[in-house]
């Protein structure tokens, strides 16, 4: 997984709430699990004028011209900005593959749906919970500054805006800040520990050999 120290990018408005994942990522894109292959699909049904599937070329595609994905000024966006509620719906993990793959890094929003924010942390994304009144200072900013961009500094837990305009500090869960810091999801976490994982097992083999008779190959 890649660390998440500090990263500037373009903001990219999603202004809607209990945005599910569905809209993230339509069901029928879902039959694979290689984790790639979702960015074009991201936010299908808003971001095409028709119904997607997964053999299109998205390049042959209708695209929408008011949806803000599709707009040259947001080209690039790499921070989500968005309302209460976000990642509702059911629990799939395409949706955060979609939004990294698509170059998403960071996610603002007042609330996220539980297992939609364990998802990103797992996936090295950085869902960031902000105060409503925040996040609708942070709307007026991004519509009214064309290329508006944030820098996020997950050591120091602050947004720092754009032009001096002040930092905004946040909360994170400290076992989230450090396996994000270190680029560790669970499984790499539990790898730091494989020295003293196979030291344990020797050392119950010895203690308890009867445990292990059904494992041995010779028996």
């Amino acid at each position: 997984m890649k660390a998440f120290t500090v990263h500037s990018g373009i903001v990219l408005p999603i202004d809607r709430s209990h945005v599910d994942t569905d809209q993230i990522i339509p069901k029928q894109f879902l039959k694979s699990i290689k984790r790639s292959g979702f960015q074009d699909n991201l936010f299908d049904s808003w971001r095409y004028l028709e119904e997607g599937h997964p053999e299109q070329n998205a390049n042959e595609r209708r695209i929408n011209p008011d949806f803000v994905l599709n707009k040259p000024r947001f080209a690039g966006a790499s921070i989500l900005l968005s309302r209460e509620n976000f990642g509702c719906g059911s629990s799939r993990e395409h949706a955060v593959w979609a939004l990294s793959e698509y170059g998403i890094c960071c996610l603002l929003a007042p609330s996220f749906a539980d297992i939609f924010f364990s998802n990103c942390v797992k996936n090295g994304l950085l869902p960031i919970t902000l105060d409503a009144s925040l996040i609708d200072r942070l709307f007026e900013l991004v519509h009214h500054q064309e290329g508006f961009s944030l820098t996020v500094n997950l050591p120091d837990q602050c947004i720092l805006l754009p032009e001096n305009e002040g930092s905004i500090a946040f909360e994170v869960d400290p076992f989230h800040k450090d396996c994000l810091i270190k680029g560790l999801n669970e499984i790499e976490l539990t790898l730091t520990y494989a020295d003293a994982i196979r030291a344990y097992e020797t050392r119950q083999k010895q203690l308890t050999p009867w445990l292990f008779a059904d494992l041995d190959p010779k028996s």
